[in-house]
């Protein structure tokens, strides 16, 4: 096993998995009912928050608007950013900030203003709360690489 990465290269490493082209994330909500609803989807990364482009009728777009609260978890198991996040933008396509949909087309590779359904999506921005990174289990202390929204001058002790 591979020593824990320094707080810096895990930040790095993290920011490189958000950036990524054509990056997906499991995104994980629940009904007001507590039924949880795991689903893939693209993201756009503007910087400071996640663009999430769904269905107005799907299970996800309802979830979010009934209880903004999200989870997402991107990369693999060995290499895993999760992000706990809240809804602070929520938007009709034609309505959405084309800044947002300009960051999401360009790194999914899709761009839905262009789809002939348009008019039947919706999107979401989320705003990082906390965000944990790790590989193995040697790297979980210090996992937590944001935290109420800004990044931390040190891992955890």
């Amino acid at each position: 096993m591979a020593a824990p990465r320094p707080y810096g290269q895990r930040r790095a490493d993290a920011l490189a998995i958000l950036t990524a082209p054509a990056a997906d994330a499991w995104v994980a909500t629940a009904s007001s009912e507590g039924t949880a609803y795991l689903v893939p989807l693209s993201i756009g990364w503007t910087g400071d928050s996640i663009v999430l482009v769904t269905l107005r009728r799907s299970p996800t777009a309802r979830n979010l608007a009934a209880a903004p609260g999200v989870r997402l978890g991107l990369g693999g198991t060995r290499d895993v950013v999760m992000v706990d996040g809240e809804v602070v933008t929520e938007a009709d396509l034609p309505n959405a900030p084309a800044p947002l949909l300009d960051a999401f087309a360009a790194q999914s590779g899709w761009d839905p203003r262009q789809d002939s359904n348009a008019a039947d999506y919706q999107v979401f921005e989320v705003r990082p709360v906390q965000l944990q990174a790790w590989r193995e289990a040697n790297e979980l202390r210090g996992r937590t690489l944001l935290r109420d929204s800004a990044w931390v001058d040190d891992p955890e002790p």
